[in-house]
């Protein structure tokens, strides 16, 4: 599934300059599983050099927040150049690309951190420079390792769809399942601790709980694993909607389909449909394109007047469903695949 990607000149020209060319090429490559240090410079033909790097260059996730960046330069006269990881927790990659941006002279550095901590090192050395970091996403560890976060609110995100689900459950027992990310990760403790906020209960409640890594596969074998340990089970949290799908295969195939609730996070394209499908019930829906678009802006900003964004902004989320329930205010799915990512 990986892309392809070349180097942008500009980049190359900077890494040369700087002696860090051929670490840069070596991670660069190509084909499937490649993509580190891989970026390219696109748009505008104004002063202000803006950086986007994002996890990988093939989630849609991200694919989605480079085209937000893209034609937030173009609406801004700002020169974007873009870099990936070659893989999700590829640190080394994402420091290569930092350093080569900033040898290029970017104004600002906009990063979805694969590696929370271990990339603070490489952000501070750029923020010494002037450089105005801000993660978009995924925060830093600590926080304050960038100037400023733009990112959904993930415990809100989950708590959209705890409340819906307990809402649609209408007073029947629950027999909860939960399909969770990985341990120690920010992202999904957050929204799992949110759903189960929202649906009223703890981790006491919670019959089986899995991680799937978001894979749609993995999700598939949790929720077979599930539903052989709880054969009752009437309530699936999902981290993302490709576990949602995984979850929702390991549940036909037991004919058992019509009377489970899926519930899940993240809004893209394929998981909305399949919302309006009847597949997921709902999902809470989060928009990339915003992220960096708003990224751009604020390092436009900075290099006009100086002033610096900080602290961290919500970027929105929205629950989407089609068949809404009394207390869970929601849009249903042809707004979400209006604004759905992928």
């Amino acid at each position: 599934m990986y892309r392809t990607t070349r180097l942008s000149s500009s980049l190359f020209r900077a890494a040369a300059a700087t002696g860090v060319a051929a670490l840069t090429l070596t991670a660069c490559g190509s084909g499937s599983g490649s993509g580190s240090g891989t970026g390219s410079t696109s748009s505008g033909s104004g002063s202000v050099k803006v950086g986007l790097i994002t996890k990988t260059d093939t989630n849609p996730f991200f694919v989605k927040m480079k085209e937000g960046a893209e034609k937030a330069a173009k609406e801004n006269g700002a020169e974007l150049s873009t870099a990936a990881g070659k893989f999700d927790g590829d640190n080394a990659g994402q420091v290569t690309a930092i350093e080569n941006m900033v040898a290029a002279g970017v104004k600002g550095i906009l990063i979805t951190p694969s590696d929370s901590k271990a990339i603070v090192p490489a952000i501070q050395k750029a923020r010494a420079k002037g450089v105005l970091v801000i993660a978009l996403d995924s925060p830093t560890d600590p926080e304050s390792g960038v100037d400023a976060l733009f990112a959904t609110d993930n415990v809100k995100a989950g708590q959209l769809i705890g409340e819906y689900a307990k809402a649609a459950m209408n007073g029947r027992t629950a027999k909860i399942a939960t399909l969770d990310l990985a341990p120690g990760v920010s992202v999904g403790v957050q929204r799992h601790d949110g759903f189960l906020k929202g649906f009223g209960a703890t981790d006491k409640d919670v019959l089986c709980a899995q991680d799937t890594g978001g894979d749609q596969a993995k999700g598939q074998t949790a929720m077979e694993n599930c539903l052989q340990k709880e054969p009752g089970i009437n309530v699936v949290y999902t981290i993302n909607e490709p576990a949602a799908l995984g979850a929702y295969t390991a549940l036909k195939a037991k004919g058992r389909e019509k009377d489970v609730l899926i519930v899940s996070v993240d809004g893209g394209c394929t998981g909305t449909q399949a919302v309006k499908d009847g597949k997921i019930a709902a999902t809470s829906q989060q928009y990339p394109l915003k992220m960096a678009a708003e990224g751009v802006k604020s390092v436009v900003t900075y290099a006009k007047d100086g002033k610096k964004a900080s602290g961290y902004t919500d970027t929105g989320v929205t629950l989407i469903t089609d068949k809404a329930q009394t207390g869970a205010t929601s849009k249903d799915t042809a707004y979400g695949l209006e604004n759905c990512w992928g």
